[in-house]
């Protein structure tokens, strides 16, 4: 977004400081539109790409803390699993 207006105060200040010379020819005009429309276009583009990132960034995280979940879950029934396998023998060698 800052580089929009980065490049948006640019393209005005280069019009603004052109459009006060009396020698400024329309191709010198229309090279500046230019350069700031590609400019706002670039600008545009990374932002949809930073958009993008930050939505996959987000899935990745998301995929991670149900991953974590998962092996907690994992680790809380390997748990339950040892204490009755302990019991079992206990119970066997008490006999």
């Amino acid at each position: 977004m800052k580089k929009n207006f980065l490049y948006a105060g640019a393209a005005i200040l280069a019009l603004g400081v052109t459009s006060g010379c009396a020698s400024v020819t329309s191709e010198q005009l229309d090279a500046v539109r230019a350069t700031a429309e590609q400019a706002l276009s670039e600008a545009r583009a990374a932002t949809a790409g930073a958009e993008e990132a930050k939505r996959i960034a987000t899935n990745a995280q998301n995929t991670a803390n149900r991953a974590a979940q998962a092996a907690s879950e994992a680790q809380a029934a390997a748990a339950a699993n040892t204490d009755r396998i302990e019991r079992m023998f206990q119970r066997s060698m008490s006999k």
